[in-house]
């Protein structure tokens, strides 16, 4: 249709006259249009109190940076070390893995050109749109672990291009788009794409070096518990420290996902093109199940005092002043008539809504049926994000609509779901919503 002047006039004339607009009107333009709009009786619904919280320690802080996953991953296991060792506190060096996922992401994007330098246009361009960034997946996080082990932050404490990591993409993924365009010039003319590729990697590395410090081969480590007892020394590589003190095998732990989308038959397993990290290391892999076999699992890892990866869309009904994720939290209807009634496969079909963000389920609430009424959610965000000392609360309606991803114990599946996981997975285009990096 053409928008004639009439129309619009008419359009004009009828806000005009409604009461109610205007007095939306007046509150939006004055306080925002969310604040305007925010439910009061979503923060009753939804208080802090939870029959299962696994921990209580203090949340940590990714600045302006995207490495929630990071954060959630070495999350799900520092409580544990925290608890064993009876510290006040402790972190693991998210800086750390974040310079070794940056070398692996350089080094797999140029894998991928050399070994499809014939993709077609649609798939070069989506590689060269981003050819890295700071996001992932839990699979990327595990090949890092597996490869390089961990520190605590002390050992290598951030930098300002970790904490704040804009300029840091720009120019990395500025060499990164030059490097392809000599790459694929050289096996184009059949030359010596090795060595060609060891230049490049030779310039990322010491672009990462300068910008966020050489990473420790080696280095000592002395732990005391918060009475001032016990204690404990450590010498060794990140390697050791990683087996010793965390003991985890990224082996017994899979990703769940839930797509409500005609695309991916539930009980069967998905991995993305393109989608990954470390080259030789460990592929992403998905096993789609049903939103309450999902939320199932979830707690019952909870029950084992274990807490949860997750990933969601984070900024759907997020009213991140208040720490909280109702599906209540704002009131289009009354204010502006306006209603929101796609479904969560229709939201991921037509691109409203994919994963955002990843962080941590550390407690739910179980009614007196034993289903979850709402959920503990351990943020990244710093102590001052919210109104519970930087953990969020999630209603599970919120959980139905936007979680994603779950990461649980294997041996938490029925043997049919093993199966299905361990099958050959079904290989998803490179821009599905489920290649989404948190």
């Amino acid at each position: 249709m053409t928008l004639t002047q009439e129309f619009t006039q008419n359009l004009y004339d009828d806000f005009a006259r409604d009461a109610r607009l205007r007095q939306a009107e007046n509150a939006m333009t004055k306080n925002g249009l969310l604040s305007s709009l925010e439910r009061r009786s979503s923060h009753a619904a939804n208080l802090p109190v939870f029959s299962i919280d696994v921990t209580k320690d203090a949340v940590t802080d990714q600045k302006a940076s995207g490495r929630c996953w990071m954060f959630a991953a070495m999350n799900t296991f520092r409580h544990p070390l925290i608890k064993s060792k009876n510290l006040k506190e402790f972190e693991f060096s998210q800086a750390y893995t974040f310079f070794w996922d940056k070398y692996e992401k350089s080094n797999w994007f140029f894998e991928q050109l050399t070994l499809h330098p014939d993709m077609d246009d649609r798939r070069l361009a989506f590689l060269l749109q981003t050819p890295q960034q700071d996001g992932g997946q839990w699979d990327m996080i595990t090949a890092i672990f597996d490869k390089y082990g961990v520190v605590p932050k002390e050992i290598y404490p951030e930098s300002a291009a970790s904490e704040n990591s804009r300029e840091l993409n720009q120019y990395l993924n500025k060499l990164l788009r030059q490097g392809a365009e000599q790459l694929l010039s050289a096996i184009s003319a059949d030359e010596d794409v090795d060595a060609l590729r060891a230049a490049l990697m030779r310039d990322v590395f010491n672009f990462l070096a300068a910008a966020l410090g050489l990473p420790p081969q080696d280095f000592e480590f002395a732990f005391r518990d918060k009475k001032g007892e016990n204690f404990t020394t450590f010498s060794g590589t990140p390697l050791d420290f990683y087996t010793r003190y965390v003991a985890f095998d990224s082996s017994n732990y899979v990703s769940i996902i839930n797509a409500p989308t005609a695309d991916k038959p539930y009980n069967q397993s998905y991995t993305v093109e393109f989608l990954g990290n470390v080259v030789g290391g460990k592929a992403v892999r998905h096993l789609n199940l049903e939103m309450s076999r999902f939320k199932e699992l979830a707690i019952a890892q909870l029950q084992q005092g274990e807490t949860v990866w997750f990933g969601c869309d984070v900024g759907q009904e997020s009213n991140r002043k208040k720490g909280l994720l109702t599906m209540d939290s704002y009131d289009f209807t009354t204010g502006l008539g306006l209603s929101f009634t796609q479904t969560k496969a229709s939201r991921l079909d037509f691109g409203e809504s994919l994963m955002t963000h990843a962080m941590v389920l550390a407690g739910v609430n179980l009614d007196a049926a034993g289903k979850p009424t709402h959920w503990k959610v351990e943020n990244s965000w710093g102590k001052d994000a919210g109104d519970f000392d930087g953990y969020f609360v999630a209603s599970d309606a919120w959980m139905d609509e936007y979680t994603y991803q779950i990461v649980v114990r294997k041996d938490l599946l029925t043997a049919a779901e093993r199966a299905a996981y361990d099958a050959e997975p079904q290989m998803l285009l490179p821009w599905d919503p489920m290649g989404a990096l948190a």
